[in-house]
């Protein structure tokens, strides 16, 4: 076939309003290219013979005379794979108008191991005669759908070719651009730097390998699976960061998902229905159009790869050769090495996480079975306490951070020595040294199990363990000793809590039984002073009562710290009411977590108020028989810390019998309120049995036994 016969449109045909002087043998009349392009792909057959049969003549070319040219474009669009022909009456070879190639007719022939166009581009029957010719009056649009559905909304393809061929240039750059940024984003906040990017993933060299290697199908199916996990592996690393915030920790696939429930109503808390429907709501719909662009950018590029194999080819190698040389000489981009498998040693590691998990379960069932204290006689337990009112208080992310960091020091150093002065003038002792607890960030219940029941309880599979379990807690030795009524003051829950007999205590007061009529503090149900004087109401101020132990749970420095209550009189707080004009003088959440120098000061301010409020309490209603134990639970949240990686809290000892005191004297703790810098710092788990050995019938002459916790 000559270079520029092309075949004829059917609106060429007789009886399709040609002239009607034209006879079979005249050449039809020329047509006007579209798009600048000619109709014809190069090479495909004609639809329809002339009337004189196969014997027309060769020159006959659209009209075009011996001196002629081509129509511009004839050519292009075989190089270009710009449009698909049909020609009436047989199927043409399919070409896609992708900027990268030839089109879906490449990927055919390798699909079907034939001829461009596989077996639809197959020649004419000739003796099926020539096609009937359409209408007269058929208009251009009558084609068929899925040529109007290749020309795109209202033919703009065919309107604007240039913004076409942009569209799908941008469109294959930007599939490239969401798979490299699954592979290479980093999994913490802090790692987000332009360098990070800058890497060449060996997980992205291998899959290209792979794909390649792949025939057809099994390809396809490869790229529609891999898109998915891509985009699976992009919510992790989004999990992760968002633990790493939190918790200092990544996310656990296994333990953590009970988690993200307890999330959901932090930010109902915090910032009401509304807030919680828009953030649940956001969540979803990343995690849907996460893994719909994975999948799609993955096929796309398959498609890419396939229909330029040996180009394909050539670039993994040259990647491969690369990367290796890069692991080979260690080549960095500002301290980050170039060639990476980041995400191999990520999943790698979440798989020996899942692991350790398993093994962890049969371990700490071993480690609750041994307990040194399980057949002392209730009458040898604690007794160096018997008459006390012992009270377990622990406040809110009250971490050492609070104590040590340049930008609060100043201010806590200040407070507690106006506490220890305070408490010095009501005539109490302190003594103050280090726990390290199990998290940091969050996770308060894990802390308080852990404190109250000797073991190392870090993460939820333990505490589910633990709370189902016969092993006795700090609490429940209070109660079994017989002496003590135990209670619970609890204001940050807010529904059931069938934990709570595990912890042995007798009446457990929440947020809905303290009598408090006041607003929330962000997350806060009850401020700290309000608490603390309904215990005294509902408790610690009757008369003819037995002694006390309770477990005080302060919940004013809980996160997020704005807005927050202040001391007032304490003849003032009344049902709490007086706490909605002092809600109105606080700050908005949004403003002060703008930066971190903000969130600090109010962070600190936070545990001021809170530390406030237990000292003027044990000032106002303390006695000789009053001794105090408080501490935080952990640490606080990563933007305070601002890096720390320490996990430990202030404990102290407060009571007004120096004997009390006496009992831990070779605790080696720091007196005041402030535990000195070298203070000893124990696991948060060794301080049950210090505790109770410290009280019980021998003193304190075993309260060193046992060395700290790593």
């Amino acid at each position: 076939m000559s270079l520029f016969t092309r075949p004829r449109r059917l609106s060429d045909a007789p009886g399709s309003g040609a002239d009607p002087d034209d006879t079979a043998g005249t050449a039809p009349a020329p047509r006007e290219p579209r798009d600048g392009h000619d109709d014809h792909d190069g090479d495909a057959p004609d639809a329809a013979e002339p009337a004189g049969g196969a014997g027309a003549p060769a020159e006959a070319v659209d009209g075009a005379g011996p001196g002629d040219v081509p129509p511009a474009g004839a050519k292009e669009v075989e190089d270009a794979g710009a449009e698909e022909v049909e020609a009436a009456g047989g199927a043409r070879p399919a070409q896609s108008d992708d900027a990268d190639g030839a089109g879906t007719a490449r990927e055919a022939r390798e699909d079907h191991g034939g001829e461009p166009g596989g077996e639809a581009a197959t020649e004419p029957d000739p003796d099926a005669g020539p096609d009937p010719a359409p209408e007269a009056d058929a208009e251009p649009a009558d084609a068929p759908p899925a040529a109007a559905a290749r020309e795109g909304w209202f033919g703009w393809r065919s309107r604007w070719p240039r913004a076409s061929r942009g569209v799908t240039v941008g469109t294959t750059v930007l599939a490239g651009a969401l798979v490299l940024f699954a592979l290479l984003v980093p999994n913490r906040v802090e790692r987000l730097t332009p360098e990070a990017f800058l890497r060449i993933p060996a997980e992205g060299i291998l899959l290209a390998a792979l794909l390649l290697a792949l025939p057809p199908r099994p390809r396809r199916i490869t790229a529609v699976v891999t898109g998915v996990l891509l985009g699976l592996l992009t919510v992790l690393k989004f999990l992760d960061m968002g633990f790493h915030q939190v918790l200092a920790r990544p996310f656990d696939l296994v333990l953590d998902w009970i988690l993200l429930d307890d999330a959901t109503d932090f930010v109902r808390e915090s910032f009401g229905r509304g807030g919680q429907i828009l953030a649940v709501a956001g969540v979803l719909v990343l995690f849907v159009v996460l893994l719909l662009l994975m999948t799609l950018a993955t096929a796309r590029l398959t498609r890419l790869m396939a229909r330029h194999r040996p180009v394909a080819a050539r670039t993994t190698l040259v990647l491969c050769v690369v990367w290796t040389t890069c692991v080979t000489l260690g080549v960095q981009v500002s301290g980050v090495p170039v060639a990476t498998k980041g995400t191999t040693e990520m999943l790698g590691n979440r798989v020996e996480q899942v692991r350790a998990g398993i093994r962890d379960a049969r371990v700490f069932k071993e480690e609750a079975a041994v307990d040194a204290f399980a057949d002392t006689p209730p009458d040898q337990l604690l007794t160096g306490l018997r008459g006390k009112d012992v009270l377990f208080t622990f406040i809110e992310s009250y971490g050492r951070t609070a104590i040590d960091h340049p930008e609060m020091a100043a201010e806590t150093d200040a407070a507690l020595a106006e506490g220890t002065r305070r408490l010095d003038a009501a005539g109490f002792g302190s003594r103050s040294g280090w726990l390290k607890s199990p998290v940091t960030g969050a996770g308060s219940w894990l802390a308080h199990s852990t404190f109250l029941s000797g073991l190392w309880i870090k993460n939820q599979q333990r505490y589910r363990s633990l709370t189902t379990s016969d092993r006795m807690t700090l609490t429940s030795y209070f109660r079994r000793a017989g002496d003590w009524r135990t209670v619970g003051i609890v204001p940050g829950v807010r529904r059931a809590w069938p934990e709570g007999k595990y912890f042995g205590l007798d009446h457990i007061y929440d947020s809905e039984h303290l009598g408090y009529h006041g607003p929330y503090f962000s997350w806060t149900p009850v401020p700290d002073q309000f608490s603390m004087e309904a215990f005294e109401r509902l408790e610690h101020g009757k008369e003819d009562r037995r002694p006390i132990m309770a477990e005080i749970i302060l919940a004013s420095s809980h996160n997020p710290w704005s807005p927050i209550a202040r001391m007032i009189d304490w003849e003032d707080l009344g049902d709490g009411s007086v706490f909605h004009r002092i809600k109105k003088e606080g700050t908005d959440p949004k403003e002060v977590w703008k930066s971190p120098e903000s969130i600090r000061t109010e962070y600190r301010r936070a545990v001021e108020y809170s530390l406030r409020s237990l000292i003027e309490w044990i000032e106002r209603y303390g006695d000789e028989d009053t001794v105090v134990v408080f501490l935080g639970d952990h640490q606080p949240v990563p933007a305070v810390v601002d890096g720390s990686p320490s996990k430990e809290v202030p404990v102290t000892v407060v009571a007004r019998d120096k004997k009390v005191l006496d009992r831990i004297d070779d605790w080696g703790w720091t007196d005041g309120l402030k535990p000195a810098a070298d203070a000893p710092s124990w696991g948060m788990d060794r301080f049950r049995d210090r505790f109770m050995t410290a009280y019980g019938p021998d003193g304190g002459t075993a309260g060193a036994a046992s060395g700290p916790r790593d």
